[in-house]
């Protein structure tokens, strides 16, 4: 039986994480995941993520996956790939299965992160071929380069079902609609206004009353639903669809924690039975640590500070640092994490209903409930303003941790302050020159650079642009609103690209100087496509 300082079970955000911690300070570590790729969940994740540097901030999910890995290889970590951790007991010993042997290890400390798994709802068709999770379909684009589908319907519009609709879109898929049983918008406002500006509707208060087909999806009827959540008569909608994705939360994989003995409690704001534990990732089992999605669902930045933390902590427990360099590197994490749990969506404001921002400004009820923000509202952010020349826009309108628009701009036209949660603000006496950074930097694509005035009573507006193909220079297509309908028409005035875009190409269009203010997507014309909903009716 081989013996390691620290088993790691997972080898996600969380789990390479806390492996690298340990390794670091000198314990022999090892990780197991049954996956053939390690890396968890940022493998799938293409867009930019959101808080500060220190939180690998407007860094692509799959680039964070990269940089754990080289980490872990130069700490020296053991990543076992293809290894199924199927049992956990008492004096901290597992067993793997790896191919059809049945491995046992030893572990001074054991740590696990084994992550999460999509949560199901049913309705008559559920089990027909083309009724799949979001990570279903995560993993089928962006790891194996297979489209989901042709025309989805997306149900859920938490962060997962916001990013998974619009990198589906990316994918070259039609999205016909966004659906949800609550009565408004369940992720950051960035992620449905994006989606939405590309013409996707929303339909909150509303979910499946059925998938239709008889070997495979072929369409699906919404409803509305009352307070009660009971289906309104008169108000369904067909959607004639191949796909139906699941967006519907996330369950802890505690399984082997509850074979270890560890205490359990039912959190449901933790998304179900999670380990009883304390801030370090230490269960009631003395030597047994947790860390990431398995003791409560976060966001992946969370995650990997967890899995430091807890790192950290068994590398305490096992002697391999003293009491103070543990209590100096806990504070820093600490602080780290902190500022990630802060604004609207903190643990702690889940279920709250928040009427206005930290600043004292009413919240956006169009966002809430279409994933846009209105005409008459979007002026009243503090980011949102009109100058003269070339200058940014920044159309965030929710307190969420990040900065990534302040750090980019090189001449300091951007601030957002002490708070990572408050809004930013473009600085009176600083002068914009134009360079786009903050563009692509923003991890929400929620900063514009506008210029109201370029002559003959046009303006131009440079967007954030991740579609292929790019438009070509010159070409001339339509201009859409925050609402996805067309506007105008546009003519593309340049498209750059560039290294420190990170793969966000910033697209400058065209239009007319009364539409500058409005104008926030560019439909290429190679894309147009169909809408197939049909109000409260029977399939056609």
């Amino acid at each position: 039986m081989e013996r390691f300082d620290l088993i790691v079970v997972g080898a996600g955000p969380a789990g390479l994480s806390a492996a690298i911690e340990g390794a670091r300070k000198g314990m022999r570590v090892v990780v197991f995941d049954e996956n053939d790729r390690p890396g968890g969940q940022l493998f799938k994740q293409i867009h930019k993520f959101f808080g500060s540097k220190e939180h690998k901030a407007k860094i692509r999910g799959f680039r964070i996956g990269q940089q754990l890995l080289k980490e872990a290889a130069d700490a020296g970590v053991k990543v076992v790939l293809g290894a199924t951790v199927e049992g956990l007991y008492l004096d901290k010993e597992v067993t793997v299965k790896i191919g059809e042997k049945l491995f046992h290890y030893k572990g001074d400390a054991i740590l696990v992160a084994t992550g999460a798994s999509e949560n199901m709802v049913t309705f008559p068709g559920w089990t027909l071929p083309g009724v799949i999770g979001a990570g279903a379909a995560q993993t089928m684009m962006n790891l194996h380069g297979v489209k989901p589908g042709s025309r989805i319907l997306m149900l859920g519009t938490g962060n997962v079902g916001l990013v998974v609709s619009f990198q589906l879109l990316q994918c070259g898929c039609e999205v016909v609609a966004l659906v949800d049983a609550a009565p408004q918008v369940g992720g950051y406002g960035v992620h449905a206004a994006k989606v939405a500006r590309t013409g996707v509707p929303f339909y909150l208060s509303h979910t499946i009353v059925e998938a239709e087909g008889e070997d495979c999806v072929t369409g699906v009827t919404i409803a509305q639903v009352d307070e009660h959540f009971q289906f309104v008569p008169g108000t369904e909608k067909h959607f004639d669809v191949d796909t139906i994705c699941l967006a519907v939360g996330l369950s802890p994989m505690s399984q082997l924690l509850k074979m270890a003995g560890c205490q359990m409690e039912d959190d449901p704001a933790k998304g179900g039975q999670v380990p009883v534990c304390d801030e370090e990732g230490q269960t009631s089992v003395p030597g047994i640590f947790v860390a990431g999605d398995v003791s409560g669902i976060e966001e992946a930045s969370s995650a990997m500070i967890e899995g430091r933390m807890a790192g950290l902590a068994a590398a305490r427990y096992l002697g391999y640092v003293d009491g103070a360099e543990a209590e100096t590197g806990k504070n820093m994490l600490e602080g780290q994490l902190f500022s990630l749990r802060q604004g609207m969506f903190a643990p702690g404001q889940k279920g709250k209903k928040i009427e206005t921002t930290e600043e004292g400004i009413p919240v956006s009820e169009n966002l809430l409930k279409h994933g846009f923000v209105a005409e008459d509202e979007i002026m009243r952010f503090p980011g949102v303003t009109k100058r003269v020349g070339v200058h940014p826009v920044m159309e965030c309108t929710q307190n969420i941790p990040c900065n990534p628009c302040q750090d980019a701009c090189p001449k300091g036209c951007i601030s957002i302050g002490d708070n990572i949660t408050a809004l930013p603000f473009v600085v009176d006496d600083a002068a914009c020159i134009g360079c786009g950074m903050c563009v692509a930097a923003c991890s929400g694509q929620a900063v514009f650079l506008v210029d109201d005035d370029i002559g003959d009573g046009f303006a131009s507006v440079t967007l954030p642009y991740e579609f292929l193909p790019l438009p070509e220079k010159g070409e001339t297509g339509m201009a859409l609103g925050r609402d996805g309908k067309e506007l105008c028409e546009a003519s593309v005035l340049d498209i750059k690209t560039a290294k420190a875009f990170d793969q966000t190409a910033l697209l400058t269009i065209k239009v007319p100087a009364e539409m500058a203010m409005k104008a926030r997507f560019y439909k290429n014309p190679s894309r147009e496509g169909k809408d197939a909903v049909r109000e409260g009716g029977s399939a056609e």
